[in-house]
């Protein structure tokens, strides 16, 4: 109601007011005095509409440094500091004289007598009545991420409201400091002005729009559809993407048609893709992806890239016991069998030749593309040294060379760069009997050898020492033929006989029954050094043994008879023969 002043007590005992171009009335009585309390309660005794701790209207009168003048209608003005107005681009208040302006008033005289009125509390109390409207209304607010603060953000949407932490986003996020100063709309879930408290929550808008997106998705959903969706989470198996409302899983086989190891080499968190619907069970609502699907199989056309004997090159990307995996294009791997490494080299493992990440040239041996194998060779980029050996060298050739390695079966000496010739322990001697070659030679030793083999296809260089000199048990036997008389000293005496030395380092073997007519044990016969005659039973020169009796020559017979007992007792492959097996493993 709009009080006149200007006539208030227009005569004795009555009281006149206008409001609105009314004239009332009131008896100088209880009614008078009624009207003048009333009076004194709206305007506080100043015969104005105004009440303290409300938003009044006003004008700006003057703006000076430090205060902006406003005139709210009353007999003074109020002085507002420029602080609380908004400044515009160029750092000066968006606000000039004559402009109406609302603020709020706090009383109409402080303890210094100046009226206590306030911009920035208007601002915030009408921007509090907005909020309250927007919350009873069910409407969303908008609003600017402002600070972090503990359990969630400080938004700014007039007032300060509160965002937790777990009302940001559908998922918690770990970084909030990402959406400092972000615009965003909000609900608000939570309001109380008494207690100057207000809850947002974005989460709840993003539901509803998911839900929706969700409905949509399903409707076009099936199997060979082509989307677009956002990586929303990875793990080591996979990665989940959002479709728009429903999650789908992206396979880490299904993500590309070469080797990955995690599927972070191709995506990351928030990136989009394109990705085609391999599978949807629309009774548990799961959907698997392909991302490979979309580009073409690179095995179709391996074997027109990749024929056989083609020269390429690729990048080592895996390491077994049996060779490695070479990568030559995206999808397409082959296999370098340790085998294929070398011409010369025994290669035990594969990382003794190359390592991963390696660049090689290969050479393609095989290619099987509907079990997606290809066979590679790295050997067969340089000539074949075991071809070369052929040539230059034939067997029965005397060569020299340095002792590379000794084994318990004999002993590798370098021919060529890379390729060793085996002189197996059984080739070095005629007469010795070696237990290992290292009683006879050392690594480095210089040694002459004859060529015995020469086997390309199976790497194999056969040389032998002894060779280098006639068989002495070929002479022996030439010397001693079946029959024939002779003498020699008794090297060993075993349960089965006693052994004597025909020839330096070729013995024979006179069997326990050929010692003598009583068949006494070998012991109580002969002694070790003790010089026996013979006579030749048998000689075998492949099997290196001959077989002798003491007996037959103690009996002194005539020739004919002699040769009817040779052909009784001394079969060359007969009981001498295992007699003769038996002792030798026995004095050994």
């Amino acid at each position: 109601m709009s009080l006149s002043q200007e006539n208030q007590l227009t005569g004795i005992g009555t009281v006149q007011w206008e409001d609105e171009g009314f004239i009332f009335e009131a008896e100088d009585s209880a009614e008078r005095k009624a009207f003048l309390e009333m009076l004194e309660a709206e305007g506080n005794g100043n015969g104005s509409n105004i009440k303290e701790g409300t938003i009044v209207n006003g004008k700006v009168s003057k703006i000076t440094s430090d205060y902006v003048i406003v005139d709210i209608g009353h007999k003074s003005e109020g002085e507002i500091p420029v602080g609380e107005f908004k400044k515009n681009e160029e750092g000066k208040i968006a606000i000039n004289e004559g402009d109406d302006v609302e603020v709020y008033l706090d009383r109409f005289e402080d303890d210094q007598g100046a009226m206590v009125v306030s911009f920035e509390r208007a601002e915030m109390l009408r921007a509090w009545d907005r909020v309250a409207a927007c919350y009873e209304s069910d409407q969303t607010v908008e609003g600017t991420v402002i600070s972090r603060v503990k359990g969630g953000l400080s938004v700014d949407i007039g007032v300060k409201a509160f965002l937790p932490g777990s009302q940001v986003d559908l998922r918690p996020l770990r970084n909030l400091d990402k959406i400092l100063g972000t615009k965003m709309e909000f609900k608000i879930i939570k309001f109380n002005k008494k207690r100057g408290n207000i809850v947002l929550s974005r989460r709840v808008l993003l539901e509803q729009d998911r839900e929706q997106l969700r409905s949509q998705t399903l409707d076009n959903l099936e199997e060979g559809t082509k989307l677009k969706g956002i990586v929303k989470n990875i793990t080591d198996y996979g990665a989940f993407v959002d479709l728009g409302g429903i999650d789908g899983l992206l396979h880490i086989t299904d993500m590309s048609w070469g080797r990955i190891n995690h599927p972070s080499e191709i995506f990351e968190v928030g990136q989009e893709v394109d990705v085609v619907v391999l599978n949807y069970d629309q009774s548990r609502q799961r959907v698997s992806l392909g991302f490979k699907q979309l580009l073409e199989d690179p095995w179709k056309i391996a074997a027109a890239n990749y024929p056989v004997e083609k020269r390429t090159h690729g990048v080592v990307v895996s390491l077994t016991d049996y060779g490695a995996f070479v990568e030559l294009e995206d999808g397409i791997e082959g296999l370098i069998h340790v085998s294929e490494m070398s011409w010369s080299k025994r290669v035990k493992h594969p990382s003794k030749v190359v390592q991963i990440g390696d660049d090689v040239d290969v050479v393609v041996l095989a290619i099987d593309s509907e079990n997606r194998r290809i066979s590679l060779g790295m050997k067969q980029i340089e000539p074949n040294p075991w071809e070369i050996v052929q040539g230059k060298y034939q067997i029965g050739d005397v060569i020299r060379g340095k002792i590379r390695n000794l084994t318990d079966f004999g002993m590798f000496v370098g021919i060529e760069d890379g390729i060793d010739g085996l002189i197996h322990i059984s080739d070095v001697s005629w007469t010795d009997r070696l237990k290992h070659p290292g009683d006879k030679f050392k690594k480095g030793d210089e040694v002459e050898a004859k060529i015995l083999q020469i086997d390309p296809e199976a790497e194999r260089f056969t040389l032998g020492i002894k060779q280098l000199t006639d068989d002495p048990f070929t002479k022996a036997a030439a010397d001693l033929p079946v029959g024939a008389k002779g003498k020699g000293k008794v090297t060993k005496i075993t349960e089965f006989g006693a052994f004597i030395e025909l020839a330096p380092g070729i013995e024979g073997l006179i069997h326990r029954s050929e010692l003598d007519v009583n068949d006494s044990k070998p012991s109580d016969v002969v002694k070790v050094d003790e010089e026996v005659e013979f006579i030749v039973l048998a000689s075998d020169v492949e099997e290196r043994k001959f077989n002798l009796s003491r007996k037959a020559f103690q009996q002194n017979l005539d020739a004919d008879s002699l040769k009817q007992y040779i052909s009784t007792v001394a079969e060359p492959k007969g009981i001498f023969a295992e007699a003769f097996t038996k002792a030798e493993e026995e004095s050994k």
